[in-house]
């Protein structure tokens, strides 16, 4: 019987593991730099966690989540989405209650949702996100933005596209709720089942929809920024203020609206211009969720935060041919000739693997010429030749492979040898 692996899954092999390193360390750096410190919560959470959060009207919830019941008949989802587990864990461990607000956090991890698998969207996917929790200041909303622009043009994307609109606050939002119904209602039977639920449940939701996103409707719906009060206007100008003076070039568009339930106040996507990147353009997505803290069952506390799939930043990076500057290769691979040789040569390298040094030896007992095309395909900086005779003498012979220059140099004074010549 012959396995395979689940679709919209991948294994992402030795060759594509150091892309994702690389990426996930350029992401580290720059949240260190930020000030966000990482947090790592369960693969797998409490079904309603979700249902209160994310929104009983969205996609994810009605059609995506993976859940299941366990042991204890308890109904448990894998995370389709990162902010509600670091939410809870805010609450469940009071992180509320510390002396250093806001409270900045990163994370990076696996989430999972039942879609239909296409270019750069799998069921299993990998998410690297930040939430700052307790301020209202718009220069956070505008810090969060600035830094996830800073991810991306740190590994050399140029064709970006920042979009931002104002979700407004509850008197808002009621507000152009109820324009919104009275804008769609006369013909909501000319738009998918999906919508005519949504109408009385969540009517900007409909914005959101896919299948109808050419309707008429849509491009006359009335735009949120209409109906916007003083104070909600007030901040998504402030905002709009900050990412200037941080020189973020953005583009304001009245009908974004994220996909969850919990967005308010500033909203945002970042798109790649790139052409041939595909039909879905999003890289990334974010907003302010406040009253999400409080739906979960803590205090008062004012969040924004955003979330980046992995795999379509690797998609990006290949739609605009750039390459990440990955170190491979090998510093030294040690050849054997001989029982005695090939005995000293288990010392050796466990030696310059202590030393700091990235060394490789044969183990398939190989002539000395397929040992050197192995240490070539290895892309070894230096290849130590060790043979019976040059053992009884306490020497080893080492070869540059770029220069082509071999050297002798005693048995005792190999490791920091190779170590020197390596700085």
């Amino acid at each position: 019987m012959s396995f395979q692996i689940p679709r919209g899954t991948q294994d992402i092999l030795p060759s594509e593991v150091e892309k994702w390193q690389y990426i996930e360390q350029v992401a580290r750096d720059i949240c260190r730099r930020y000030n966000y410190q990482e947090i790592r919560t369960p693969i797998f959470e409490h079904t309603e966690l979700f249902l209160r959060s994310v929104g009983d009207t969205t996609d994810i919830v009605q059609k995506e989540m993976y859940t299941f019941e366990d042991r204890g008949g308890r109904s448990i989802t894998l995370r389709p989405e990162g902010t509600a587990a670091v939410v809870r864990s805010f609450v469940e461990n009071k992180m509320y209650g510390s002396p250093n607000q806001p409270v900045k956090l990163y994370y990076m991890g696996p989430m999972f949702r039942y879609e239909r698998p296409q270019s750069g969207r799998f069921r299993q996917f990998v998410q690297f996100g930040v939430e700052a929790l307790g301020s209202n200041d718009p220069a956070i909303d505008a810090e969060v933005i600035a830094l996830a622009m800073e991810v991306y043009q740190s590994l050399g994307l140029k064709k970006l596209k920042l979009v931002i609109n104002s979700l407004g606050d509850a008197e808002s939002r009621k507000a152009h709720r109820q324009a919104l119904i009275d804008h769609f209602k006369g013909r909501i039977d000319e738009l998918c089942e999906d919508c005519q639920s949504r109408l009385e449940k969540n009517p900007m939701r409909i914005l959101d929809c896919k299948k109808d996103r050419d309707h008429e409707l849509m491009a006359t719906a009335p735009s949120i920024l209409d109906y916007l009060n003083e104070e909600s206007r007030a901040y998504f100008e402030k905002v709009q203020i900050y990412l200037s003076k941080l020189g973020v070039d953005f583009e304001v568009d009245s009908r974004l609206v994220r996909g969850l339930d919990y967005y308010n106040h500033t909203a945002f996507e970042i798109m790649s211009n790139a052409e041939g990147f595909g039909a879905i353009t999003t890289l990334c997505g974010g907003g302010r969720y406040n009253g999400l803290v409080q739906e979960i069952g803590g205090p008062e506390t004012p969040g924004v935060g955003f979330a980046l799939s992995i795999e379509r930043l690797l998609a990006a990076l290949e739609a605009e041919g750039i390459s990440l500057p990955l170190i491979g290769g090998i510093d030294c691979y040690v050849v054997a000739l001989g029982e005695k040789a090939k005995d000293e040569s288990v010392v050796l390298v466990n030696a310059l693997r202590k030393a700091g040094i990235v060394a490789e030896k044969d183990y398939q007992d190989r002539k000395v010429k397929a040992q050197l095309k192995a240490a070539d395909r290895l892309q070894a900086k230096y290849v130590a030749i060790l043979g019976d005779d040059e053992l009884e003498k306490q020497v080893i012979n080492i070869k540059n492979m770029t220069t082509g220059e071999q050297t002798e140099v005693p048995l005792d004074s190999f490791v920091s040898y190779v170590k020197e010549a390596l700085q």
